[in-house]
């Protein structure tokens, strides 16, 4: 029986080095990202199926839902940023932090919520990106932090309440991606890993099935 994965934010970085890996497994893929001319390059490449929206979207979590009746693997890889230059607390727009809350949190929350039938069928795993901004103290990434950190403690009560489903939070560290770019600059995110490498562990953690918990990559 073939595995079916659904994917988010599988345009580029992490999402796409890690479809690229279940594709050469076999795997059958859902992948959704907002921009849809980079998404369906993506599909066109691996024989995946796009669906192009926005997870914060209710009605495009719906279809997604729809478009995998049975479900081995959800990856809630999609995520966003938050303000830029990165701001102190102390200055942090309140209305942009509503938004990264419901991109970063309630998001995939949803996604999981409405997938949670067809994963429970099949005792599929669940993915949720999460960073170590969302235990460690660093200036700036306050409000980025505060949305990984409440995603990991919402990982850790569905792991609690749903047995027979995987579930695992999954710093993956540093890594080379437009988002990193962003937030330090290009030159410094060029130092930081590969995301091919990291989705290369990555796989090997959805293969091997451990315990759920909070994983470190790679």
């Amino acid at each position: 029986m073939t595995n079916t994965a659904l994917i988010t934010g599988a345009s580029r970085g992490l999402g796409l080095a890690l479809a690229r890996s279940l594709a050469a497994a076999g795997w059958r893929l859902v992948l959704t990202a907002r921009g849809a001319e980079e998404l369906e390059k993506a599909a066109a490449e691996l024989g995946a199926t796009a669906i192009a929206g926005d997870v914060a979207d209710p009605t495009h979590r719906a279809r997604l839902a729809q478009a995998v009746p049975e479900l081995d693997l959800l990856v809630n890889n999609a995520g966003g940023l938050g303000a830029t230059p990165l701001p102190h607390l102390a200055d942090y727009p309140l209305d942009v932090f509503d938004e990264l809350l419901t991109t970063n949190v309630v998001a995939p929350l949803g996604l999981t919520q409405a997938t949670l039938p067809a994963l429970r069928r099949r005792r599929g795993s669940v993915v949720n990106i999460s960073s170590d901004a969302a235990t460690g103290a660093y200036e700036g990434w306050g409000g980025y932090g505060a949305t990984k950190a409440a995603l990991d403690q919402l990982s850790n009560v569905l792991a609690a309440e749903e047995p027979d489903v995987a579930v695992w939070w999954v710093d993956p560290g540093e890594m080379n991606t437009r988002m990193l770019a962003d937030a330090v600059g290009a030159e410094e995110a060029a130092n930081a890993g590969d995301p091919a490498a990291v989705a290369a562990a990555l796989h090997d953690l959805i293969k091997g099935r451990p315990a759920s918990g909070r994983v470190s990559l790679p």
